[in-house]
């Protein structure tokens, strides 16, 4: 029996999914975060999970960053930036939240596979990660149904990150300093 090479394949699908993004579309969202007062996060299932990951690296570079739902959560205000992580843009409680934080004067972004979904229409800044996020094994993907997606919200994350630590002047020993101590 032959063995399936699956971090290969994964790996090449990574790739070629992120070498088809819309720098421009990254460059913006790094401008909207640099603006910002603070940055919050949100989603649901593996994307939320992703941007959980991706609040506590913008808190590692020091960018004040909140993860909607959290009990410690500030109120959203004017100045503030929320980006959310929707696969098919179309999650109601995203969609809820990116609304009610636009009414409070927040602006908003999404990274999304669907860039006319009604998440995406809803928001002033878009990342269109052209991934599958549903359904059976595509052509694209031979992962399960979003995970690929998800895979790419994680590098497209640190993508964002090493650029803002490079416009922010971030060190590697700035970043140690504010890790958790307490494990």
């Amino acid at each position: 029996m032959k063995e399936t090479h699956y971090g290969k394949i994964i790996s090449q699908e990574i790739s070629d999914v992120v070498g088809n993004l819309d720098q421009q579309q990254l460059s913006t969202l790094v401008e909207a975060i640099l603006a910002a007062e603070r940055v919050f996060v949100c989603g649901s299932g593996r994307s939320l999970l992703m941007m959980r990951a991706f609040a506590m690296r913008l808190m590692h570079i020091g960018v004040e960053a909140y993860v909607v739902g959290e009990t410690i959560t500030p109120a959203i205000a004017d100045g503030d930036l929320l980006i959310a992580g929707s696969g098919s843009g179309q999650t109601r409680v995203t969609l809820a939240t990116i609304q009610a934080a636009a009414a409070r004067g927040a602006r908003t972004a999404v990274i999304t596979a669907h860039g006319d979904s009604d998440i995406a229409g809803a928001c002033d800044l878009l990342v269109v990660v052209p991934a599958p996020v549903t359904g059976a094994v595509s052509s694209i993907s031979r992962q399960p149904p979003g995970s690929l997606f998800e895979q790419c919200v994680l590098v497209v994350a640190d993508a964002l990150i090493l650029t803002l630590m490079e416009r922010l002047g971030t060190t590697i020993e700035q970043m140690r300093a504010r890790h958790t101590k307490l494990e």
